[in-house]
């Protein structure tokens, strides 16, 4: 179905759910087309193609809210969905902050964010890329086994319509290739590990030799890991682990958690919880940025922000409800898909770089820990104890000297956001990135 076509359905959806009884309504259609393809030890594992298209409908009777979905589109399908919605929403209890976004806040311009890659790849073209992957992944010294490799690819088509006046619709691609591989021997040890690179436009993946050979080097690299004496000392993250942190920040200011009482961050807003220098940005209309939206989920139109500015903290990330519950503006936050409500979620969320180089930032380390790989789920949104499994590498003299495995590094997120300091290698890879960071003074838990 075409877009125009799309938005026309919903909006006809959201006029019958106002004819059923709803005082208020929304509509949302996702249309999902996605295709994998895996390897292993040279041999096609799987390919998989998919298509999917659902459609949600959220119906407002005074303060009663209720939300359904459906994959059936047909005329028939429709009107079961509503009925089933405005039933619903006569039976929920009332919820004092429901409702859809003010008109004066939606979206008036919508940018082209460059999405969205015009060109499908075909099941052939990934099928090469994972190939030369695993290869050169193998074909690093010390590999003895693989995994696999996989490469996949997806679009999203979206459209809102909404009783406020709100009717839009976008389109979003993501691709990626990635490779896993073990080095040594059963008799002697043996490790694993991976690299992957993703992209909004499959132009800009990194090469598949490339991701193969970082994930061999990655795994021969970690052999002969040993523990160490539980210490305190300064431990350097590298960026495919430092990112979780940020993560973590994310999570602690959204504005749904920061309403219910359940963020360590709760009290903080102004304050300062990060090194001054330090900025960390959300900005939705980042370039083939992974996380990039012309608007948000309720149809609020979306800007940049820094969410820490010299080490303090400036906002909430928020959607129209948890925004009303805190008695603030949306900004522009919500995120949503066809069976719930909106929820806040960060856009492209990044750490700037900081104005040293990795080599700068280790050299100065007597004995240190530069970890690579972060193990279990131990971080309290709640308090912001920090406990989780790690490997990486010992620092001796400011310098890289053995593997380190079976440590736990421990803190708590508030002690580690204020001492971290961030090297000047950030890249663009994920949607939430970081550079290296270094943070002093964390507990090193080993024998």
């Amino acid at each position: 179905m075409s877009a125009p076509d799309t938005l026309s359905l919903l909006d006809g959806l959201v006029a019958q759910a106002r004819r059923a009884g709803a005082d208020a309504a929304d509509a949302v259609a996702v249309d999902n087309v996605s295709l994998s393809v895996g390897v292993r030890l040279g041999e096609l594992e799987r390919m998989e193609r998919s298509e999917g298209a659902d459609i949600g409908l959220r119906v407002l009777i005074g303060k009663r809210q209720a939300m359904v979905s459906s994959s059936d589109r047909s005329p028939d399908a429709l009107g079961e969905l509503v009925d089933r919605a405005v039933a619903m929403a006569r039976a929920v209890p009332e919820d004092p902050y429901a409702g859809l976004a003010d008109p004066s806040e939606l979206a008036q311009e919508f940018l082209d964010l460059q999405a969205c890659d015009p060109a499908e790849p075909s099941a052939e073209t990934l099928l090469d890329m994972v190939k030369r992957a695993e290869d050169a992944a193998r074909a690093v010294p010390g590999v003895t086994n693989s995994e696999g490799a996989e490469a996949g690819w997806g679009r999203s088509a979206v459209a809102f319509v909404g009783s406020n006046g709100f009717s839009f619709g976008y389109a979003a691609t993501s691709g990626s290739v990635s490779a896993a591989v073990l080095a040594g021997t059963a008799e002697g040890g043996m490790e694993r590990d991976y690299d992957y690179t993703s992209a909004v436009f499959m132009a800009d993946l990194r090469a598949p030799e490339d991701v193969g050979h970082q994930a061999g080097h990655r795994a021969v690299r970690r052999l002969g890991g040993r523990k160490v004496k539980t210490c305190q000392v300064p431990v350097v993250l590298d960026p495919r682990v430092s990112r979780g942190l940020i993560g973590s920040l994310a999570g602690a200011i959204n504005g749904a958690g920061v309403a219910r009482g359940t963020s360590f961050l709760k009290d903080k807003l102004g304050s300062r919880i990060f090194a001054p220098g330090i900025r960390i940005v959300d900005d939705p209309h980042r370039l083939r940025g992974m996380r990039s939206r012309p608007c948000d989920g309720e149809g609020v139109a979306t800007r940049r922000l820094n969410v820490v500015e010299d080490g303090v903290l400036t906002t909430w990330l928020m959607d129209c409800r948890s925004a009303r519950q805190l008695g603030m503006k949306s900004t522009g936050h919500a995120s949503r898909g066809t069976a719930s409500p909106p929820s806040p979620s960060a856009s492209n969320f990044y750490l700037e770089a900081g104005p040293v180089t990795v080599a700068e930032m280790i050299g100065d380390i007597g004995n240190g820990f530069y970890i690579t790989e972060l193990f279990g789920q131990g971080v309290n949104g709640v308090t912001g104890d920090y406990s989780r499994g790690a490997a990486g590498f010992w620092i001796e003299a400011g310098e890289i000297v053995y593997p380190v495995s079976e440590v736990t590094v421990a803190g708590n997120l508030k002690d580690m956001f204020l001492n971290m300091a961030p090297a000047n290698d950030l890249v663009f890879r994920y949607g939430v990135d970081c550079p290296t960071l270094r943070i002093d003074g964390m507990t090193v838990a080993g024998r």
